[in-house]
Formats: structure tokens, C-alpha cells, sequence
């Protein structure tokens, strides 16, 4: 077995380039369609009239903002901005009033706007309280802007909002969707590409041959299934720590559950695959069921869409049978909803109770046809 694992991993070092198209075409999808889970903000061209806007409370405001990056430039670079599309809207900062330059009837306008008209009461409240306090000194002044900034941080008293859903409500984040569904997509193909060559081989003899040798035959099947586990997996693998380390999805600060949790996702595939190849009579049937099925489980699935959103009561009842809905299902329940490890038992019981079925069967197959 330990022979039959070693020439498999040479062969993938020798040529990784399946895996690694695959592994590439899902952080692709995932990055263009979910984007990087909020990480991006929008540009907004900013020019002050008066440069003492930029050193106040407002260009401190603006700068913090965390929706909006507020770029500092001249009032003709504003202008251009906006009138080639670049940027949606454009603001002109005065000394007491702002003024916006719409380019794109866009809901960002009204939202930029709010921002802004924060930072204007701000200040206004701040010279209120200046006015108050009367400081004859700079120093006396500096004095009371820091004892305002003391009274803010430390209010006297907090106020908590909290929202609440019903229990069946769904909760759709395109990001961790994207990143779920392309990932359980296609390691459905490098999975399946691993397990042919256990047709293949059966098919060329190659098996009756090394059955002749110490070998037995448990541990082939054995050595294959596991090879294509570990490369199925570090797919996977890879793909979530792009995602955590460099495009910056925190996957909810459940990163460790949700790789454990996909185990046995990757189990079901396995077999599934197993189950394929004893179904296929050569390698050119086997090419042409791949895509169909791996297609057909993404679409039934949810991989492409929600799941939630489909009607037809056909589609559901086949996706009762499909490995890829309960992959989603404890995907999303680490990292969109949170819940706890006895909450996803059902799904998981279920992928594993798919993988020792299809696996028994599969192998079963093989053994009866002689393939």
C-alpha cells in the first residue's frame, strides 16, 4: 500500500496541472462572483475649498469612515472623475456646507450624504461646546476638546441594539455562497479524475498483475481512496487559506471547524466517484458522466443559487439524495449561522452514511463485473 501511495504522489508531483486548474478556476469564480465579503470600499473624490476642512473633525470623520475612502484631490480631478464614470458621486467641502456632484443615480449618493451631514453636526456641536466653555488660551481650548473626547469614549450610559430572526429565517451572504459552491463544485472533478484510474487500471490488466504480488487487494482499494481524499482535501484546503490569509474572509472566527467539517463532504465524494467508476464500462463513458453529474449536483444542490429560493418540489427531493446540499448546509451553518457542532449532526451523519453506502456498493460493483 505504502508503494502503491508513493508512486501516486510522485506522479502528482510530476504532474500537478489538473489540480492545479481546478484548484485556480475555483478561487477565480468565487473571487469575481462573491467578491471579498465587504472587503472592498467605495472611492469617493473629495476637494475642500478651504484647507482647514481637511485638518478638522470632518476630514478626521471622513478618514475613518470605513464604507466610504474619501480621496483628497484637486476640484478639476473631482470633476473629471465624475464626468468619465470613474466615480459615482464627487463632494465639494466649504467651511460650514457641502455640496455633492452626482454622476450615477445610485443609492450610494444618499448614503455618502448621510456621512457627510454627520460630520458637518459634529462639528457644529464641537463649536457649541467651544462656545460654552468660552477658552480665553490655546491651551484651555485643547483642554476641553480632550475632556470632550474623554466624555464621548465614556458615556454614562450605553445603548445595546441587537436584531432577532425567526428560526427559519435565511440568511444569504454572497461572499461565503460563492466560496462554498464554486469549492464543492469543482473538487467534484479532481476528486473523480483521481478515482479513474482504478477503472483504467482494471481495465488494462494492471490490477491482475499486482494482485499476483504480496499486495492485497484491500489495500489498492484502500491506497487509491486514500490518495484521492488527501488531494480532494488539500484543494479545499488551499483554496479556504487563500481566502482567510489573503483576500480576508474570517469565515465568522470559525476557520478551524469549518475545514474539519468539511471531511466528510470529501468522504461522500470519494464514494460517489467509486460508485461512478464501477457504473462505467471505460474511461470515455466516465469522461462524458462526470460533467453531467458534477453540473446537475451544483445546480440541485445550491452551489449556484440558493437552495431556499427553489419551488419545484421535484428538485428538492432530489436534493435530499444529492452529497453536495448537506456540504452547503454545514458550510453555511459554521460560518453564516453559527450554529453549534450537535446542530450540523444531521447533515454530517448523512454524508457520512452516503459515503459508506456508495463506497460498499461501488466496490461491490467492481468486484462483480470484473471491470
Amino acid at each position: 500500500m505504502r508503494g502503491i501511495l508513493l508512486a501516486k504522489f510522485k506522479m502528482f508531483i510530476r504532474n500537478p496541472f489538473t489540480f492545479l486548474i481546478f484548484t485556480g478556476m475555483s478561487i477565480g469564480f468565487a473571487l469575481l462572483i462573491g467578491g471579498t465579503g465587504g472587503m472592498t470600499t467605495i472611492n469617493v473624490p473629495v476637494y475642500a475649498e478651504d484647507n482647514s476642512v481637511d485638518d478638522s473633525i470632518i476630514g478626521d470623520m471622513l478618514d475613518e469612515a470605513d464604507a466610504y475612502s474619501f480621496n483628497w484631490i484637486s476640484e478639476e480631478e473631482m470633476t473629471e472623475q465624475v464626468s468619465n464614470g470613474k466615480a459615482e458621486v464627487g463632494v465639494l467641502l466649504q467651511e460650514d456646507d457641502f455640496q455633492l456632484l452626482v454622476g450615477v443615480d445610485s443609492p450610494n449618493a444618499a448614503m455618502i450624504e448621510n456621512t457627510i451631514r454627520r460630520a458637518y453636526v459634529k462639528k457644529q456641536q464641537q463649536e457649541q461646546i467651544l462656545e460654552a466653555a468660552n477658552p480665553t488660551t490655546e491651551a484651555e481650548e485643547k483642554t476641553v476638546l480632550e475632556e470632550l473626547q474623554s466624555s464621548m469614549e465614556s458615556p454614562v450610559f450605553n445603548i445595546n441594539t441587537e436584531s432577532f430572526s425567526s428560526t427559519d429565517a435565511v440568511v444569504y451572504d454572497n461572499t461565503f455562497h460563492s466560496l462554498f459552491g464554486f469549492t464543492l463544485f469543482f473538487v467534484i472533478y479532481t476528486i473523480a479524475y483521481n478515482v479513474l484510474p482504478i477503472l483504467i487500471d482494471k481495465k488494462d490488466g494492471i490490477w491482475d498483475r499486482i494482485i499476483l504480488s504480496p499486495v492485497k487487494k484491500w489495500e489498492m482499494y484502500v491506497a487509491n481512496l486514500v490518495y484521492s481524499f488527501f488531494e480532494g482535501y488539500l484543494q479545499v484546503l488551499i483554496i479556504f487559506l487563500i481566502f482567510r490569509y489573503w483576500v480576508g474572509v474570517d469565515f465568522n472566527g470559525r476557520f478551524i471547524e469549518t475545514l474539519l467539517l468539511l471531511i466528510p463532504y470529501v468522504f461522500a465524494i470519494v464514494a460517489l466517484s467509486i460508485l461512478l467508476t464501477a457504473l462505467m464500462k471505460n474511461a470515455q463513458q466516465f469522461n462524458a458522466v462526470i460533467p453531467i453529474v458534477a453540473v446537475s449536483m451544483a445546480m440541485i444542490g445550491g452551489a449556484y443559487w440558493p437552495i431556499e429560493i427553489v419551488e419545484s418540489k421535484i428538485l428538492l427531493a432530489l436534493s435530499k439524495i444529492n452529497p453536495l446540499t448537506y456540504g452547503m448546509e454545514v458550510l453555511n451553518g459554521v460560518a453564516v449561522y453559527s450554529y453549534p457542532l450537535k446542530e450540523l449532526l444531521y447533515p454530517i451523519s448523512i454524508l457520512l452514511l452516503m459515503g459508506v453506502v456508495m463506497i460498499g456498493v461501488g466496490i461491490h460493483l467492481m468486484e462483480r463485473r470484473h471491470v
